[in-house]
């Protein structure tokens, strides 16, 4: 097995891997706050969410704050790991690499 084999396809996109850089750092972040970070449209958000989601990375809770919804994003354990082994695979390509 190779080393490029150990980086997660799941993170290949920009919005997936933004998404749980947010998510490495906070305990939690809502919607609102990641489409601002990562600069990305609702639409484009939320299905990158869904195929986090999907995978087991990430869970999301929906709840009302006053009458607004809120929906929040959490990087599982699963997800937490997950992304740990693709940054130490793209890490040791790159020095590998060098």
């Amino acid at each position: 097995m190779s080393i490029i084999d150990d980086i997660n396809k799941t993170f290949d996109h920009r919005v997936r891997l933004g998404i749980m850089s947010v998510l490495m750092v906070n305990e939690y972040m809502d919607f609102t706050g990641l489409k601002e970070i990562l600069d990305v449209t609702d639409g484009n958000l939320a299905s990158h969410a869904k195929a986090l989601e999907q995978a087991g990375y990430i869970t999301v809770q929906k709840q009302f704050i006053g009458r607004k919804p809120n929906t929040r994003y959490i990087a599982t354990s699963a997800g937490k790991t997950a992304f740990r082994q693709h940054l130490n695979a793209l890490e040791k390509l790159i020095n590998r690499s060098e």
